[in-house]
């Protein structure tokens, strides 16, 4: 509901008009320039990457971080453009506009009572500006403050009277009030002042459907679509209007232009579903149904619609399967019990049918006890009531009144660690070089291997597949006529060996070049890389679901679940006696973490990736597989820190996750 609200002035508007006396030399003017550019071109990260710079020549400038902020926010970094702008403030304690976008973002995380106080100040620092009254309406009607919100919304209408966001927002706020007179005024008033917007004409055509006026609400949605034939809100609401007024092929048409708009919308494919069922289109049904279980698999109700359909198609089995999972979803549906128990009696399961039907009358008899106790029940226990209502849009399809289940992690998504470290073949300049981390130790080994290729690097090496073999048969050519320092040598064969996955062979040549020359912390270090990938070509035929896994890595998991745990002691053990050689190198403690990790030795890992980044302040890859060990443990706060920090530090994959994240934060329940 909220993300249509008519939210915060956009964030891009403020660098239109946004300056700042420029006090510094020509260079920091220059970067000052290209970073807003950068933003308004939308390149956020070129403008995250170019303030960076700007920031290390002068730590002091507070413009530099407040636009940083700017951009992190548009990436939906929100917890790293909220510590941007924090040290805006810090630096200039009278900074009206950070306090302001700060607020802005608090309210974005559900921080609410921090961004009301920082909106205070704003406004006790510049009264005269209106921008901070609108937002802190919205964050006022978020926190169900619904009558301190209107004040907001009225200050603000008395300098911008033109905008029709904020009638829309009042208007909600007096619907909460259970005021209809002033909310269709207010939604009356938003569409004579913009008469293109869709957002009033379906906030009043909600409200009509709400009161059963249903021509009313049609005309408004038509209207909503005209102005906006890509806005899915109208055609959802306006499929409902058809439903209520039996005509459901209309119905079913404007549902499926939603999944046109939204192909992964699962409160559409349900109710698409439960219509469909309705007029008898059984299969077509189940296909929506499936749909909805695979986007929202903690969905009890479509688990339990499901096996009713099931049922008529005579798919007793998969029936009975549905109406389980349904019941692990929510113990107390007393009418998955009971229809189960039908199907178990059909399927010559007299056993569980007696005991379906015990716990279910045990839960009905539960339900009538409680049905005049202060305290709600479950409407699952009652055996009366239906669930082939269409949803509104309002409705919540993983969570609500029919979810007793939490989320799953951040975001449920698969969260994949950034693979390890080793040197490998790559073509000349295909990586730039690390600014701000030079080894010396590491450029003496290049310089003594001698191969233009070596790099050391997370990435796949791009050299063609027939160009490792031949390199492979060349440095055996070399190793059988070799008369001095051959293991260099046996170090580059090792290389191409693994490369061509022969890692048995690959883990020998570095035993070999480790017998000549064991004093070589670096050959200790792709010796484990070598044999952490063998131990995953080993446990590739195990397709078992692993929570967190590596992309693009030799060891691709790391089982959080305890079903099955693979050993990478030998690899461990490598970094181990690599860190004795060289302590100070970051890499083999970044290696060793994301080792420890996938053995599920969680506190080890983190310590490592700690010290790594003790080593390396910018590691940014240790930052991101930092953070994700931080998810994993439930430190939620520090590890989308650490996923913030690795985003400024250009890890590609921060962000889409910050997006996710910032995405649940704003579907959060704020009942």
């Amino acid at each position: 509901m909220y993300r249509r609200l008519a939210i915060l002035f956009p964030v891009f508007l403020l660098l239109a008009g946004w300056c700042h006396p420029l006090r510094a030399q020509y260079n920091k003017e220059y970067f000052y320039w290209l970073g807003r550019t950068c933003m308004m071109n939308n390149d956020y990260g070129e403008a995250i990457r170019t303030l960076n710079t700007l920031l290390r020549f002068d730590d002091d400038a507070y413009e530099g971080y407040f636009l940083r902020g700017i951009a992190k926010y548009n990436l939906d970094d929100l917890l790293g453009a909220d510590a941007d702008f924090t040290v805006a403030i810090e630096k200039n304690p009278v900074f009206t506009t950070a306090y302001t976008y700060r607020a802005i973002t608090r309210s974005r995380l559900g921080n609410y009572d921090d961004a009301l106080r920082d909106f205070a100040e704003a406004i006790e620092l510049r009264p005269d500006l209106p921008s901070a009254y609108y937002s802190r309406g919205v964050t006022r009607l978020l926190n169900q403050q619904f009558r301190e919100a209107i004040e907001d919304f009225d200050m603000f209408l008395r300098h911008e009277d033109k905008v029709a966001d904020a009638y829309i927002n009042r208007g909600v706020c007096y619907l909460h009030l259970k005021d209809t007179l002033r909310a269709y005024e207010n939604f009356g008033t938003a569409i004579r002042t913009n008469r293109e917007n869709p957002d009033g004409y379906n906030r009043r055509g909600a409200l009509y459907m709400e009161q059963r006026r249903y021509r009313e609400a049609e005309e408004d949605f038509d209207r909503a679509i005209r102005c906006d034939t890509a806005y899915l809100l109208s055609y959802f609401n306006r499929a409902l209007v058809y439903s209520e007024t039996q005509r459901p092929l209309q119905a079913l048409r404007d549902f499926d232009r939603v999944i046109e708009l939204d192909s992964t919308n699962a409160l559409t494919y349900f109710n698409r579903a439960i219509l469909r069922t309705q007029i008898g289109d059984y299969n077509r049904a189940l296909d929506d149904y499936n749909r909805v279980a695979l986007y929202s698999p903690d969905n009890v109700l479509v688990y339990y619609n499901r096996a009713l359909l099931n049922t008529d198609l005579g798919n007793l089995d998969d029936a009975v399967r549905d109406y389980t999972r349904a019941i692990e979803l929510y113990p107390d549906f007393a009418n998955a019990y009971l229809n189960r128990s039908n199907l178990r009696e059909l399927l010559r399961d007299e056993a569980g049918a007696r005991e379906d039907r015990a716990v279910a009358r045990r839960k009905i008899a539960e339900y009538r006890a409680r049905l005049n106790d202060s305290v709600p029940y479950s409407i699952f226990a009652d055996t009366t009531q239906r669930f082939d209502r269409l949803l509104t849009f309002e409705s919540r399809i993983s969570g609500g009144a029919f979810n007793r289940t939490g989320g799953r992690g951040a975001g449920g998504e698969e969260l994949q660690l950034l693979p390890l470290f080793k040197f490998t073949l790559l073509r000349p300049d295909t990586l730039p070089e690390r600014e701000g981390y030079h080894v010396q130790r590491i450029a003496d080994f290049e310089t003594r291997i001698g191969n233009p290729l070596l790099r050391l690097a997370t990435d796949e090496s791009d050299i063609p597949a027939d160009s490792l073999i031949l390199l492979d048969r060349q440095y055996a050519d070399e190793l059988r006529t070799a008369e001095s320092e051959p293991w260099t040598v046996l170090f580059e064969r090792g290389i191409t060996q693994t490369l061509i996955k022969q890692y048995t062979n690959a883990v020998n040549t570095y035993s070999a070049a480790i017998e000549l020359h064991p004093g070589s912390p670096f050959l200790y270090l792709n010796r484990s890389t070598t044999r952490a990938e063998m131990v995953d070509f080993i446990s590739s035929i195990d397709n078992s679901y692993q929570r967190i896994s590596i992309d693009s890595d030799p060891a691709r998991r790391l089982n959080g679940g305890g079903k099955r745990s693979y050993s990478y002691d030998e690899a461990i053990a490598d970094l181990n006696k690599a860190a004795k050689l060289f302590p100070d190198f970051a890499h083999i403690y970044y290696n060793r973490a994301t080792l420890l990790a996938l053995s599920g030795r969680l506190p080890e890992a983190y310590e490592d990736y700690t010290r790594a980044i003790g080593l390396y302040p910018d590691f940014a890859e240790a930052y991101y597989n930092r953070g994700l060990i931080q998810l994993f443990m439930k430190d939620t706060r520090k590890g989308w820190l650490d996923i913030s920090k690795a985003g400024e530090l250009g890890i590609e994959q921060a962000y889409p996750l910050l997006r996710r994240y910032a995405a649940a934060a704003l579907t959060r329940p704020n009942d």
